[in-house]
């Protein structure tokens, strides 16, 4: 027992696992990577794409359309990467609980290559509705993957190594951002010839994937919990800490199967008894609004805003590109930052904290948007700043703690149904911002960022009241302090953390899991 627990101490910190990093990268290429690539590589082809419209349209019925006809057209192309990604947010958690969550990412990049074929295909066509339909199958792959992705890394990592493994699902939506504002720049695939090549491209990494993942283990908790097969989740464990099975988190694990199997979550959850439980209701508004406001916050409406504050501040137009590149090599870097002080400052500082600093930026910005409205010198630069110091803060903190906490601060039963709830949100305020920003601008002209500035401060005021810090602990701490915060008297006391539970899930009187290691089946695994 004693040299158990020294050696997932000693052993199990001084590295992460080989194949855990390798399950990382695999399943994010072809993950939360999409999300941020294709976000970005629709932006520097848009007017091929609508000369494309056009043209099309003359092929067919003589005419080209009317500007107002063509943005809306347009408009639809772009929103129909949200609606996709809505319709799989709500996708992903039937599939993640019947396919487990690696099975998911594999079967999620069927929507990609049918993409892929089509926008390829279109200009052939003379169609611009295919495009219109890849869009929306890559929106559904995104809205997969968001949900799925890091659900499976929560599961998957080890206690210490969690907010670390989980916010890389941030890094590589950054890096996916920067990337293809890279590949799009008009030295490479951003020209009227090739920008159906531009828009294809993102099924190169989930051919990645399909051929690297199915060599990387499932979720542990998923195989143990939701299968059933101790087996396979020991196996699982094993190849992820470096040959060693880390005790605590196996008897926290088992702790929790038996919990749901004593109660009728293991009947399964949906949307409308997650929302009827009122043990979960500070849980589910806390991710509710996280999520809602990682859209509504504004990040993605300053990119769009960017290319005009770059012109004012006297850049070529030609060169705005490389600029704009800044932008996205902003986010990557606030990613890979926080992802190395998210198990210093915790979940908790960094969303908190990333909120009230675009607070003060967004004030800032305004301040410097209606000086530089009165010809006040210098009053560019200032916005140039802002727009940078905006997607820093933003990338230090919400953009990957929003993406942790249901995985974090729900059950197995009711994890998946947390982040069809959540992504839903993400995607609804997504299309939301994307259809009434333009609006929004025209009716506030320079304080058009006033109300992004209403919605970081009510998430820095309501997160910093309702939310505990997560980091290094249980889920039945982490339970027990959401209702001490929300004044919630709970009947059940924590019992189960004082009740020894031995490797077959069965009560024992006088063992524990770490004894249980040494029954002759797990030995057996250790020598294999």
């Amino acid at each position: 027992m004693r040299s158990t627990g020294d050696t997932e101490g000693a052993g199990g910190r001084k590295g992460s696992s080989r194949t855990l990093a390798l399950t990382i990268c695999s399943a994010a290429i072809g993950g939360t990577f999409q999300y941020g690539y294709n976000i970005s590589i629709i932006n520097s082809p848009t007017t091929y794409i609508q000369n494309f419209i056009n043209s099309s349209c003359v092929e067919r019925w003589g005419t080209a359309l009317e500007t107002t006809q063509l943005t809306f057209v347009w408009t639809f192309i772009v929103s129909a990467f949200s609606l996709g990604g809505f319709f799989g947010a709500l996708l992903g958690g039937p599939m993640a609980v019947r396919l487990g969550r690696k099975s998911s990412l594999l079967l999620n990049n069927s929507f990609l290559v049918i993409g892929a074929v089509l926008v390829l295909t279109c200009r052939l066509a003379k169609s611009f509705e295919m495009l219109i339909l890849a869009r929306f199958l890559v929106g559904i792959n995104s809205g997969v993957s968001m949900n799925v992705q890091p659900m499976y890394f929560g599961e998957s990592a080890p206690k210490h190594l969690r907010g670390a493994v989980a916010f890389s699902s941030a890094v590589f939506t950054a890096f996916g951002i920067f990337l293809g504002q890279i590949v799009g720049l008009s030295v490479l695939l951003g020209t009227e010839p090739h920008w159906h090549y531009l828009l294809a491209s993102n099924a190169l990494p989930g051919l990645i994937q399909l051929v690297t993942l199915p060599w990387f283990p499932e979720s542990p908790r998923y195989l143990l919990i939701d299968r059933g097969d101790r087996e396979a989740c020991i196996n699982a464990l094993k190849r992820l800490n470096n040959g060693k099975i880390p005790v605590s988190e196996m008897e926290e694990m088992l702790q929790e199967q038996e919990q749901l199997n004593s109660t009728a979550l293991k009947c399964g959850v949906t949307i409308w008894s997650l929302f009827r439980n009122r043990d979960l209701r500070p849980q589910l508004r806390t991710v509710m609004v996280a999520s809602s406001a990682m859209m509504l916050c504004g990040n993605d409406s300053i990119y769009f805003y960017a290319s005009y504050i770059f012109l004012q501040a006297g850049i070529p137009p030609q060169n705005i590109q490389y600029v704009t590149i800044g932008t996205g090599a902003s986010e990557l870097t606030a990613s890979i930052l926080s992802n190395i002080l998210i198990e210093r400052v915790g979940r908790r500082g960094l969303l908190v904290g990333g909120y009230s600093l675009m607070c003060c930026w967004t004030i800032v910005f305004t301040a410097a948007l209606v000086l530089q409205s009165q010809k006040v010198a210098g009053m560019s630069y200032l916005s140039m700043a802002c727009v940078f110091s905006y997607i820093l803060s933003f990338g230090l903190g919400p953009a990957g703690v929003t993406g942790i906490l249901p995985a974090e601060i729900f059950d197995q039963a009711a994890r998946p149904v947390a982040y069809m709830v959540s992504g839903s949100l993400l995607w609804l305020s997504l299309f939301a911002v994307g259809m009434l920003f333009p609006f929004i601008v025209s009716g506030l002209g320079n304080f058009c960022f006033l109300p992004f500035l209403a919605v970081c401060l009510f998430s820095a005021v309501f997160l910093g009241l309702s939310l505990p810090e997560t980091k290094g602990k249980t889920l039945a701490e982490i339970t027990a302090e959401f209702d001490q915060k929300n004044g919630l008297k709970k009947e059940k006391q924590d019992v189960q953390e004082n009740i020894p539970i031995t490797l077959n899930g069965q009560l024992h009187d006088g063992g524990s899991f770490g004894e249980s290691l040494t029954e002759p089946d797990c030995q057996a695994n250790d020598k294999a």
